[in-house]
């Protein structure tokens, strides 16, 4: 077989190479617009999450209450628990950051949310949350958000932020005192 380069007048979208192989012109004549065609039809990569619109949110009284923040920290969660880094803020400044950490039960969970299973040999413990995004302001702890892969937050505030705050969801300190109150009573040593 004969292998022939064509000379023609480029059109839109060729890639300047036509390859014909005895009577039949090659494909790669219209390659350029097909890959053209392809990546307009085709779905761009979904954007970053803004980390300095989480590290807001996640500083709010309760961010599920405002209707800007939900996306952003609802798709921060999703990319965590999917193995993706915590968003970064540029723009936070010096003593105001947030960073996530993987719970790790019994010493990385709050005592409400972490459950002992027996075993013959040892208890294991879990924990109703995947992990905690921890916020700092002014370089002192402003309130720690323990989230799990269903999407269900909780967020224990600082006496600070409380103080700041005025109002906050009390979700965690309601379930805390639930849970002190459910444990059994000391044993008095006397």
């Amino acid at each position: 077989m004969k292998f022939q380069l064509l000379e023609r007048t480029p059109q839109r979208g060729d890639t300047g190479i036509c390859l014909r192989i005895g009577k039949l012109e090659s494909p790669l004549c219209r390659l350029g617009t097909f890959v053209v065609c392809l990546a307009t039809l085709t779905p761009t990569a979904s954007h970053a999450v803004d980390g300095c619109t989480v590290l807001l949110c996640l500083a709010a009284p309760s961010w599920r209450s405002i209707s800007q923040c939900v996306p952003p920290v609802v798709q921060a969660f999703r990319d965590l628990a999917r193995g993706k880094p915590f968003p970064t803020c540029a723009m936070a400044g010096a003593g105001n950051s947030a960073s996530h950490t993987w719970s790790s039960a019994p010493s990385f969970c709050p005592p409400q949310y972490t459950h002992e299973w027996p075993g013959p040999n040892r208890s294991t413990y879990t924990c109703d949350f995947s992990g905690a995004i921890s916020v700092s302001i002014n370089g002192a702890p402003f309130s720690q958000t323990w989230w799990s892969a269903s999407g269900d937050t909780v967020t224990s505030f600082s006496a600070a932020a409380k103080a700041q705050l005025g109002s906050w969801d009390t979700r965690f300190d309601d379930d805390y005192a639930a849970w002190l109150a459910s444990q059994p009573a000391p044993v008095n040593a006397n």
